[in-house]
């Protein structure tokens, strides 16, 4: 039976016939990237967090996920592309979603993260103190976040993805920081490994 306010839709339909009762599964559904009052695009899988990044590593690591930061901003056609193509493909969205944590900040956003030195920053003063210079960028971290206190700025990245790749790469970033692919190659070297 349907909740006041709810319509009619195919998935409801499914539900009220009981096809899933008799084995019909379908695929997970890709989640549709809502654009948020703050212009940024928004997944239902993004992390919702406290800002504080030390606890967002930690929290991904005892899921068996890595953390990553991703910055968009209001306006900016790669991170549209980013969302309406790259994680509109169930392949892409699916291995993200189920690898790893992603906080999505704002790069001109004034929200207060403490970063793992414990300092207190604003989004757009965080991402300066890494030198974040254009959106979309992926800031991929280690799995633990001991000794990140007392790095600086980038040298806390394991790998950072500046800009929008096509989806093949794109994808292949996400494998290459998963499988720890940086311990022992460059990206280049080991995307060319795995044609």
């Amino acid at each position: 039976m349907l909740k006041p306010g709810k319509s009619l839709n195919r998935r409801n339909a499914l539900a009220i016939l009981g096809f899933g009762a008799i084995g019909f599964h379908a695929a997970p559904a890709v989640a549709a990237a809502k654009l948020g009052e703050d212009g940024l695009y928004h997944l239902n899988w993004y992390l919702e967090s406290f800002l504080d990044l030390s606890e967002d590593l930690a929290a991904a690591t005892g899921k068996g996920k890595r953390f990553a930061i991703m910055w968009g901003l209001k306006g900016c056609p790669s991170c549209k592309k980013m969302h309406e193509v790259h994680l509109a493909d169930p392949k892409i969205e699916n291995y993200i979603r189920d690898n790893f944590e992603i906080l999505h900040l704002n790069h001109i956003g004034s929200r207060t993260v403490t970063d793992f030195d414990g300092r207190k920053l604003g989004e757009k003063a965080l991402g300066e103190a890494y030198g974040i210079r254009f959106t979309p960028t992926i800031q991929f971290f280690p799995d633990k976040p001991s000794g990140l206190s007392a790095l600086r700025g980038q040298a806390r990245e394991v790998v950072r993805m500046p800009g929008l790749l096509e989806p093949r790469e794109f994808l292949a970033m996400f494998r290459y920081v998963r499988e720890r692919g940086y311990d022992t190659l460059s990206f280049p070297d080991w995307l060319g490994k795995q044609a």
